[in-house]
C-alpha cells in the first residue's frame, strides 16, 4: 500500500501479531539444517549452528608469516566479507540456497583488522589506512578501485591494528592503539619505571574522529576523540542509547616487571579487560592505571610506584561497565538487530574473544563469544554470559562476530578461518554417541620432562611461563613453542642474544614471526640466563649446559 495514504489501511493489533507470526514461521521454515554437532561449539538451548565456510585461510602464510581471518561484515544481500591479517578479503556468497557459502573471491591486498559495510561503500582497514570500496549490492567484488579515506597512520607493530565505527551521522572513528604494554623505560621488563605520558598521548592510545566521505585525510586531520586507552579492538555504536560502547584490552606483565608486589597469579587474574561506553573527550587511564576485578577497584600500575595495594584517586577515571576476566583478549563486537533471535538478545553486545595466552600457572581461557545484555534504553544490565565456545578439545580462537540480514549470527575463528552461522530454532542437538573404535587408541605423546628442582624452573615461571606456557607448548601463532625448538636447541651464542637483545635483534628479518613481541631482557645476570637457557635446552631440548662464561662472552661482544 502507498506510504502516501495511510487512510487506506489500518493494521490491527491482531493483524500485526498474526502477520509477525506469520513472518517468524516462515524464517524458520526457510533455515538451513545446522550441524549435527553444531560444528563443534556449545551453544545456549534452542540455538544452532552450521559451518558455513571452513579452511579460508588454514596453513596459508605471506613469506614466513602464518596468516589470520579477523573482522567481518554482513552484507544486505547475504554476502560475507572477511579480512585477512597479512592479505585481502575474501567475499562469500551462497549460490545454492542451502544455507552454506559455496563461491569464494579474494580481492585487494594490504592486510590489516577491520571491515564494515556502510551505504553504498565496503570500508576496511591496514595497519596505516582506512580504504573503502564502492559497493554494489549485485556485485560480490567491488567493481571499482579502493578509495583512501585515512592514510599514513602510525604502525609500530606492537598494538598496530586499526579497528573503526561510525556513528549515527556517519562519522568514522578510528583507534591508534599503544606500541607499548605500559609506556615505560624498559617495557615489559623487570623493574621498568613509566614515563610522563601527556606528549605520548596526544598520537596514540585513544580514538581519532573523521569525515567518512573525505579521501585523503590524516592523523593531523582528525578529533581526539578519546584517551588513556592501551588498546581496543572492540567498539561498536549502540542506536537507542546513541553512544559508543568499547572493550579495552588490559594490561600484561605485572609479576615480569615488579615480581616483589606481585606473583604469577596476579598476572593472570588482577586486570581486566574494560568495557566502557566512549564519549567525547573519555579518559581511561592508561598508562597509569589497570582496574582489578577482584579488588574492584582501580590500581595504580607498578611502573608508576603501585605495589598491588595502591589505589587511584577516586573518581578520576571511570569504572567499567563489565570487568571481563583477565587476557581475554577483545576483538570484534556487534549489537543484535533483527528477529532471527528472542526478543532478550534485541539489542544486546556480541564480543569475540581471542583467548588468553599468559594466564599462566592458570588454565588458559576465554576463546569464546560473549553476550552483554542490554535494557529497553540501551544500557548495559552489567552482567555477561558465555554464549558460544569450544565443544571439543580443539581450541577455536574467535574473532569475528557480524548480525546476518535476519538476525541470526556469523561467528569466525581465526586460525584456521572457519566461520559459524548461529540460528535460533527452538531445539538442542542430540547427544553424540561414539562410534565403536576398531583400533586401539594411540598413546599421548610424552608431555616433556619439567625439572621442578632446576634453578632455571623459578626463572622461567616468572619471565616465559606466561607467553610460552608452563609445559613450553607455546600459544599457536601468539607465541611459539620451546618444544623442539630450533632456536632453543641450536647455537648457543644465538639463543644467549635472543635473551640479552631479543629476537628482533638476535635473529634474522625473516625468520617466522609470531603476533607477540618478546622484549630483550638485559637486566638479567649472566649466572640467572645460564640457568635459564640451561633448563630450557635440558627440558624441551639440546642436552649441553649453558656457562656463565659463555653468557659472559656474548655479553661483552654486543
Amino acid at each position: 500500500m502507498p506510504s502516501h495514504h495511510p487512510t487506506l489501511f489500518r493494521p490491527t493489533r491482531t493483524w500485526l501479531a498474526l502477520s509477525l507470526a506469520s513472518c517468524a514461521l516462515s524464517s524458520l521454515a526457510a533455515l538451513p539444517a545446522p550441524d549435527p554437532d553444531n560444528g563443534g561449539l556449545t551453544l545456549p538451548p534452542g540455538f544452532r549452528a552450521l559451518i558455513v565456510a571452513d579452511d579460508l585461510i588454514a596453513g596459508r602464510k605471506v613469506g614466513n608469516d602464518s596468516d589470520q581471518l579477523r573482522f567481518i561484515a554482513a552484507a544486505p544481500n547475504g554476502d560475507l566479507y572477511a579480512k585477512t591479517l597479512r592479505g585481502g578479503i575474501i567475499a562469500l556468497r551462497d549460490t545454492d540456497g542451502d544455507g552454506r557459502f559455496d563461491l569464494r573471491r579474494e580481492f585487494g591486498d594490504g592486510g590489516g583488522t577491520g571491515i564494515a559495510l556502510r551505504g553504498d561503500w565496503l570500508y576496511h582497514s591496514t595497519n596505516t589506512a582506512v580504504l573503502r570500496y564502492p559497493y554494489r549490492n549485485d556485485e560480490l567484488v567491488p567493481g571499482g578501485a579502493p578509495q583512501p579515506i585515512v592514510v599514513d597512520l602510525p604502525d609500530r607493530r606492537s598494538h598496530s591494528a586499526k579497528c573503526f565505527a561510525f556513528d549515527a551521522e556517519g562519522r568514522l572513528l578510528v583507534e591508534i592503539g599503544s606500541p607499548y604494554n605500559v609506556y615505560s623505560e624498559p617495557d615489559r621488563q623487570l623493574g621498568a619505571k613509566g614515563k610522563d605520558a601527556t606528549e605520548f598521548l596526544q598520537s596514540f592510545g585513544g580514538f581519532w574522529r573523521f569525515d567518512a566521505n573525505r579521501p585523503g585525510q590524516t592523523q593531523a586531520d582528525g578529533f581526539h576523540f578519546s584517551t588513556g586507552h592501551r588498546h581496543c579492538l572492540s567498539i561498536a555504536w549502540q542506536p537507542v542509547a546513541r553512544e559508543f560502547f568499547m572493550v579495552m584490552m588490559g594490561r600484561d606483565n605485572m609479576n615480569t616487571v615488579a615480581p616483589e608486589f606481585y606473583d604469577a597469579l596476579d598476572n593472570a587474574e588482577r586486570v581486566a579487560e574494560e568495557m566502557h561506553r566512549l564519549h567525547e573527550g573519555a579518559n581511561l587511564g592508561w598508562p597509569y592505571t589497570y582496574w582489578d576485578p577482584i579488588k574492584k577497584a582501580r590500581m595504580v600500575a607498578p611502573e608508576f610506584g603501585g605495589d598491588n595495594r595502591r589505589r587511584t584517586e577516586p573518581g578520576r577515571y571511570a569504572e567499567p561497565l563489565i570487568a571481563f576476566p583477565a587476557h581475554w583478549a577483545p576483538l570484534q563486537m556487534t549489537f543484535h538487530t533483527g528477529a532471527q533471535f528472542p526478543d532478550r538478545y534485541h539489542g544486546g553486545a556480541f564480543i569475540a574473544f581471542h583467548g588468553s595466552w599468559n594466564r599462566a600457572p592458570l588454565p588458559q581461557d576465554g576463546y569464546n563469544v560473549c553476550f552483554v545484555p542490554f535494557d529497553r534504553q540501551g544500557a548495559p544490565l552489567g552482567t555477561y554470559e558465555v554464549f558460544a565456545a569450544n565443544a571439543g578439545p580443539q581450541r577455536f580462537r574467535m574473532g569475528g562476530v557480524a548480525v546476518a540480514p535476519d538476525g541470526s549470527l556469523f561467528i569466525s575463528e581465526t586460525d584456521r578461518g572457519r566461520i559459524w552461522r548461529i540460528l535460533y530454532t527452538g531445539t538442542t542437538p542430540a547427544p553424540a554417541v561414539a562410534a565403536p573404535s576398531t583400533r586401539p587408541t594411540p598413546p599421548a605423546e610424552p608431555a616433556p620432562i619439567v625439572n621442578s628442582d632446576h634453578p632455571g624452573r623459578r626463572l622461567y615461571t616468572r619471565y616465559c611461563a606466561a607467553c610460552h606456557m608452563a609445559d613450553g607448548a607455546g600459544a599457536g601463532q601468539l607465541n611459539p613453542a620451546l618444544v623442539a625448538n630450533a632456536v632453543v636447541s641450536g647455537d648457543k651464542t644465538r639463543l644467549i642474544d635472543v635473551i640479552l637483545r631479543g629476537p628482533a635483534a638476535a635473529l634474522p628479518a625473516d625468520r617466522p614471526k609470531f603476533a607477540n613481541f618478546m622484549p630483550p631482557f638485559p637486566k638479567l645476570k649472566d649466572r640467572e640466563v645460564a640457568d635459564l637457557l640451561t633448563y630450557l635446552r635440558q627440558t624441551y631440548g639440546g642436552t649441553t649446559p649453558v656457562t656463565l662464561a659463555e653468557v659472559a662472552a656474548v655479553r661483552a661482544s654486543k
